[in-house]
C-alpha cells in the first residue's frame, strides 16, 4: 500500500496538543542540558590543570594549546549552563552546545579508533587510565549523542516557558 504525506495528514488535535506541550517540553530539555553543562564545568573548574591534562590525553594538539583549552573549557560550559538556566540566547547556547558536543564525540571516537586508554574527562578527572582500567567510549558517545539531540531540539524550538527569551518575545 502506497501511503503519501497528503493521505496521512497530522491531525489538528495532535498539532494543538503539540503547540501546548512543546514549550513545557522545551523547558525540561533546556534545564536538562543546563544541568549537564553546570555539572561538567563545575567538576572541572576547581582543577584547571587537570582539565588541561584531560584535553592533552587526546593527543591531537600541542600540550600548551591543550592546557589553554582545558583551562577555558569549564568556563565555557558554566556560561552555557547559566544561559540555558535563565533561558537567554537559548538558540545561540544550543548552537554552541551542539558544536562542542560534535567536537567531544569526534574526540572520543578518534581516541577509541587510535586505541588510546583514556578517561574522557567530561565530568572532571580525565587523562590516562590506570593499568587494568578500561575506557567506556561507547556509552560516552551515546550519552553525548543524547545531549546533542537535546541541543538540536532547542535549535529548532528555542522559546520555552520560564525563560528570558520568551519574556523578551512578548515585549
Amino acid at each position: 500500500m502506497n501511503v503519501t504525506a497528503a493521505s496521512t495528514p497530522v491531525s489538528p488535535t495532535f498539532m494543538s496538543r503539540w503547540r501546548t506541550a512543546q514549550p513545557w517540553l522545551g523547558t525540561l530539555v533546556r534545564l536538562g542540558l543546563a544541568a549537564v553543562w553546570l555539572a561538567a564545568g563545575g567538576a572541572k573548574v576547581g582543577d584547571l590543570a587537570g582539565s588541561g591534562r584531560a584535553v592533552n590525553a587526546y593527543d591531537v594538539m600541542p600540550y600548551d594549546l591543550a592546557k589553554v583549552i582545558g583551562a577555558a573549557l569549564p568556563f565555557v560550559e558554566l556560561a552555557l549552563g547559566v544561559l540555558l538556566v535563565v533561558g537567554l540566547a537559548t538558540r545561540l547556547a544550543a548552537g554552541v552546545s551542539a558544536a562542542l558536543l560534535v567536537v567531544f564525540i569526534a574526540g572520543i571516537t578518534q581516541a577509541w579508533a587510535r586505541g588510546l586508554q583514556i578517561d574522557c574527562g567530561c565530568f572532571g578527572s580525565g587523562g590516562q587510565l590506570a593499568a587494568g582500567q578500561s575506557p567506556t567510549y561507547g556509552p560516552e558517545i551515546l550519552r553525548d549523542l543524547g545531549f546533542l539531540v537535546l541541543a538540536g531540539f532547542l535549535l529548532i524550538w528555542p522559546l520555552t516557558r520560564l525563560s528570558i527569551d520568551s519574556w523578551l518575545e512578548k515585549k
